[in-house]
């Protein structure tokens, strides 16, 4: 006999797909612990995803608090790379669909992706996904389906989901509110309630680093969407993730209503105010030689941060590119703080050296990005650690980092001051624990460089004096007119309008 309570299903999948990366992501990276959890099955799915901030983790808090008995399947994630192999792929959205079944009765499907996943051999990942779902659910099995701010959304992906909700900030503090959203509207579909769809999408990129939502154009879009909810519409925006190279790479909007009309009203307001902040989307970067010039101005108070977006492991990137580094190791820069550089051969040779001794090493420079080369010199080792990183920031809060063996070096023999974490796993420098759980103290130093585009924004600004996006080279350029794109839709441009 059925339980009274809405039985809903909860799965998770993400991957954020940079087609111009240099490695894959294959079934061991999904299974594999770095800066979210390892692949999770049944009830270890919510027990090991509590009080978290993502999206599964939300939705579940709210379902449980709304009366629904939930049937956890599987979540997992890999850290941002080249294509999602077709193994990984076929695997794991295997694993779900045998989860669905062995579940037994189901009254709907809640569904944690990110949007902008492309596999060897599907271009629109979610897409795929839903398609596999629906072939088993049927049309009539209400599905909602969360989504990454930098999701590039298709029109089968929409027409495959009851219900889409999207993160409204970056850096990414709502991803568990996201999730959250989707249970009033999951009551309403299986209450009998209809939502009309609406669905639009932009004709122009919006480089990485200015979709940060603390600052025009995401500012005011995201602006506009408490009050349509007010209205009784339910919208969200998609920026778009710019490295996922196929048709639907844009920005794009849904909107939800209980009228056909208010919803292409609304999501028609979304577009036009997209056409008219276009202009907005211009944020400058710094060069490596003008951030070095900057960090080498005398300073007291708070740290300037230099962020190294071109090369953020968050989008993909290989997180060892030299640029900045050799441009502050030749300006003779002091009291510098960078990380995270990916590179487990110099990990290994601090760890084989030990704390206080020196070494040498040809440091990082293997992205095969246009300038980038290896920095070789002498380091000494400051502090070694196990890369077991606590998160202390709002973001990430709650969840352990996992960044392989780990050192803290300072660079010698150059005349400049500057200290560098190493780790064996790419991780993106997001959170001030990535300093200070190998016993640094990111306030303490003169300038700090991380390898991130936007997402360091939520727990270094409050200790910095400004900020700067510096365009060294990496294999996730900010400036998109030097991504060789192959698959764009021929009516996207590249490059935003001037107002």
């Amino acid at each position: 006999m059925r339980q009274s309570k809405p039985r809903i299903a909860i799965a998770g999948f993400q991957h954020e797909t940079n087609c111009f990366g240099t490695t894959k992501a294959g079934l061991a990276e999904f299974e594999m612990a770095d800066s979210w959890p390892a692949m999770l099955h049944g009830e270890a799915v919510i027990a090991g995803t509590r009080g978290m901030n993502l999206p599964i983790a939300g939705f579940a808090k709210a379902a449980e608090d709304a009366g629904m008995a939930l049937a956890p399947v599987l979540w997992c994630a890999a850290e941002p790379s080249a294509h999602v192999t077709d193994h990984a792929f076929d695997t794991i959205c295997g694993m779900i669909l045998d989860g669905l079944r062995a579940a037994g009765p189901l009254d709907g499907i809640f569904l944690d992706l990110h949007g902008a996943m492309v596999t060897e051999s599907h271009p629109d990942g979610e897409g795929e996904i839903l398609r596999r779902l629906r072939a088993w659910a049927g049309p009539g099995l209400p599905i909602a389906v969360s989504l990454d701010l930098h999701a590039n959304i298709s029109a089968a992906l929409v027409e495959l989901a009851d219900y889409i909700a999207i993160y409204r900030t970056y850096p990414h503090l709502d991803m568990a509110e996201t999730g959250g959203r989707c249970v009033p509207v999951l009551q309403h579909l299986l209450a009998g309630g209809r939502l009309h769809k609406a669905f639009r999408q932009m004709d122009c990129l919006i480089p990485l680093h200015a979709q940060y939502t603390g600052a025009t154009p995401g500012r005011e879009l995201y602006a506009a969407l408490p009050p349509l909810a007010q209205a009784g519409v339910l919208a969200d925006i998609a920026l778009g993730f710019t490295a996922a190279d196929y048709p639907d790479t844009r920005p794009s909007c849904v909107a939800y209503a209980r009228t056909a009309g208010a919803a292409a009203q609304a999501a028609d307001h979304i577009a036009k105010l997209f056409a008219r902040l276009e202009p907005h989307a211009h944020h400058p970067m710094l060069t490596p030689e003008q951030a070095a010039e900057i960090a080498c101005q005398p300073r007291t108070g708070k740290p300037v941060v230099l962020a190294d977006v071109q090369d953020n492991p968050g989008a993909g990137g290989t997180s060892d590119t030299t640029g900045l580094l050799a441009a502050l190791a030749q300006a003779g820069a002091q009291g510098v703080l960078m990380g995270l550089f990916h590179d487990p051969a110099a990990a290994a040779a601090a760890h084989e050296a030990g704390q206080g001794d020196l070494f040498r090493a040809a440091l990082g420079g293997r992205s095969g990005a246009a300038g980038d080369q290896p920095f070789e010199a002498e380091f000494q080792v400051l502090a070694l650690g196990d890369g077991r990183c606590r998160y202390s920031g709002e973001m990430y809060g709650g969840g352990v980092a996992a960044l392989g063996p780990t050192a803290a070096l300072r660079l010698m023999g150059t005349g400049a001051d500057i200290t560098l974490v190493v780790t064996s796993l790419r991780n993106q420098c997001l959170d001030l624990a990535h300093f200070t759980h190998i016993g640094l103290d990111p306030a303490a130093y003169s300038t700090i460089c991380v390898k991130s585009t936007a997402h360091f924004r939520a727990d270094f600004e409050p200790i910095a004096s400004a900020v700067y996006p510096v365009a060294a080279p990496g294999v996730f350029p900010c400036e998109l007119g030097s991504f060789p794109y192959k698959n764009l839709h021929p009516d996207v441009r590249t490059t935003p309008a001037r107002g």
